[in-house]
């Protein structure tokens, strides 16, 4: 499909139907949009290219999952969940950063060679095999169901009976622990 000829729904269909390279172009189309949105509402880049990761994740989702609708208006849907995720990040962000600070934890920084270590070891069978070993059971199974199963935090949190700010320090963590583990 020559994917400059079409619009965003056809692309989504195209994408829906296996063509790949068509969600890659509506990223590629929207992703300055997007990222310009967020990155005016919060205070690191890091948070802003997670919104951006996440609300794209989201419209994935929706393509992957044949029984959803396609949105109408993708770049309007994608403005919209990008919007509920700040408001999201916000609510839980005060939460957890009151209790970081009662707690006295500094926060977890992860940097891309982290994120390239798990993306690593989500296609070592081995090292997946070794995830529950190697970490806490709510650890493992958090990051397993965010990396592996690229299910949304929202989802995660809801199978575990807990926040999404619990279940993206759980990931945060088991992060830092592979890391550790994988340069040694």
């Amino acid at each position: 499909m020559d994917s400059m000829a079409h619009d965003d729904r056809e692309l989504l269909r195209a994408a829906r139907n296996g063509e790949a390279e068509c969600f890659g172009e509506l990223f590629r189309r929207h992703h300055a949009v997007v990222l310009a949105f967020v990155a005016r509402r919060v205070d690191e880049p890091e948070v802003a290219a997670d919104l951006l990761a996440e609300t794209f994740a989201a419209l994935l989702t929706i393509v992957r999952d044949r029984r959803r609708d396609l949105p109408i208006s993708p770049l309007g849907w994608l403005l919209v969940t990008a919007r509920n995720l700040l408001i999201d990040r916000h609510r839980h962000g005060i939460v957890v950063e009151a209790a970081r600070r009662q707690l006295q934890l500094a926060p977890v920084a992860l940097d891309d060679r982290d994120i390239e270590l798990i993306l690593e070891a989500g296609h070592s069978d081995e090292l997946l095999g070794r995830i529950h070993e190697l970490l806490p059971l709510e650890q493992a199974d958090a990051l397993t169901a965010r990396i592996v199963d690229e299910l949304d935090y929202d989802v995660i949190a809801r199978r575990a009976n807990t926040s999404q700010a619990v279940i993206r320090k759980r990931v945060s963590r088991a992060l830092a622990t592979l890391r550790a583990t994988l340069e040694h």
